[in-house]
């Protein structure tokens, strides 16, 4: 018999945590790393920004692929077997873009590198979820904002190999160097390395859980806000505001800081507080945040705007993770697996959406959207509220 998540030594937890948590951070630094190199991937292959667009589409349809081929696999196969086979393949894949000779060849190597990214998004958060069930108190954030902090880090490495005039080819080899030796001797710390995860019952289909697709839907409003900030903040600052390039920045560095500082109190707010009342606020200071900034119209408002956006979206996807993932543990990676697709589409469509509204209403109108998106998730909170079948293992509801 599988021991109970329960039953698990102190020792035992804390290594599962570790492992977990640095998952998330080399899923962060993979992705960041990838982001600051595509300039040199554009240059090497002397690609116009039309040409771009077709690679990145490839590896967010590679991103959705994996995402859902990921959730039965986990299920039937637990998440600790998965993590270091897809780690490893998410690291080599990365280095693939830089050896692409031509446009064709990089779309087929972002489409492989965006499915591992998708698989592993899956299996590290359901992974997560188990920890988290294990431990008996809400964690959720704290992987979340490791993975910030990985993104960082993996945008920093880009940059100072960039800075140094080292080739996309040996900044990706270097990071894919790093995903070894860190995720290599930390493989058999999850919790279900030693027994198999619970296995998907013969009666059990795939049908959406009750639910699980109005989770998906505040994660997407939660990601349009997120692709936003980060594709037209500056752009904002900088064309409608009329501030200057460098402080135009300062947006979405308010953003990201505060996002990652929420995450980091997360759990913390989640215990005092609980889920749905957690939630609720963190809406209201979204919208209120952003759209406070854009009827006052000034560049140091929108700056403060944007923090509140990220401050105000920090804690609500974990929480939106860790209640899919526990409504039925036997399906916490299909039920992961819908609620993260929904997400990334809404961080992929959101600011093209904003991109088109920004042509007929003009920027500020159509950055709206995000606050708009918030209140609905506020008012939507009470989604999180635990299930009778998952409320032994979730967080109290507020």
């Amino acid at each position: 018999m599988p021991t109970a998540p329960s039953d698990r030594d102190p020792g035992t937890l804390r290594r599962a945590r570790i492992a977990v948590s640095l998952q998330f951070a080399l899923y962060g630094t993979i992705l960041g790393t990838w982001t600051a190199r595509i300039p040199a991937i554009k240059q090497h292959l002397e690609l116009t920004d039309g040409q771009l667009s077709v690679g990145l589409l490839a590896f967010a349809a590679g991103a959705i692929i994996g995402m859902q081929a990921a959730g039965r696999l986990v299920d039937r196969l637990g998440s600790a077997r998965l993590l270091l086979p897809i780690v490893l393949a998410d690291g080599l894949l990365l280095v693939s873009p830089a050896l692409a000779g031509n446009l064709v060849v990089l779309v087929a190597c972002l489409l492989a590198f965006g499915t591992a990214h998708g698989l592993l998004n899956i299996a590290m958060n359901a992974a997560a979820v188990q920890t988290q069930r294990a431990w008996q108190t809400p964690i959720m954030s704290s992987f979340h904002a490791v993975y910030s902090v990985g993104g960082f880090l993996g945008a920093a490495i880009g940059g100072l190999c960039a800075y140094a005039g080292l080739s996309a080819t040996a900044t990706f080899a270097a990071v894919t160097g790093l995903v070894a030796v860190t995720a290599v001797p930390t493989a058999r710390w999850g919790l279900d390395a030693d027994a198999p995860q619970a296995q998907v019952r013969p009666d059990r289909t795939v049908a959406p859980l009750p639910g699980v697709t109005l989770l998906g839907v505040l994660v997407f409003c939660c990601l349009v806000g997120e692709g936003a900030a980060a594709d037209w903040s500056t752009v904002y600052l900088r064309d409608s505001l009329g501030s200057t390039p460098g402080f135009a920045a300062a947006a979405y560095a308010a953003f990201s800081i505060m996002m990652m500082a929420g995450r980091l109190v997360g759990d913390r707010l989640t215990r005092a507080l609980g889920p749905v009342r957690l939630v609720r606020a963190s809406g209201l200071l979204a919208a209120a945040g952003l759209g406070v900034a854009l009827l006052i119209g000034h560049p140091v408002a929108a700056v403060a705007g944007f923090g509140c956006l990220g401050a105000g979206l920090a804690c609500i996807a974990p929480q939106v993770f860790s209640a899919a993932g526990s409504q039925d543990p036997a399906r916490a990676g299909q039920a992961i697996a819908r609620v993260a697709s929904l997400g990334f589409l809404g961080f992929v469509v959101g600011p093209i959406v904003i991109g088109a509204a920004a042509e007929v209403t003009g920027l500020p109108a159509a950055l709206s959207v995000p606050a708009v998106l918030a209140l609905f998730v506020a008012a939507s909170a009470a989604a999180l509220r635990p299930r009778p079948m998952a409320a032994a293992v979730s967080p109290a509801a507020g």
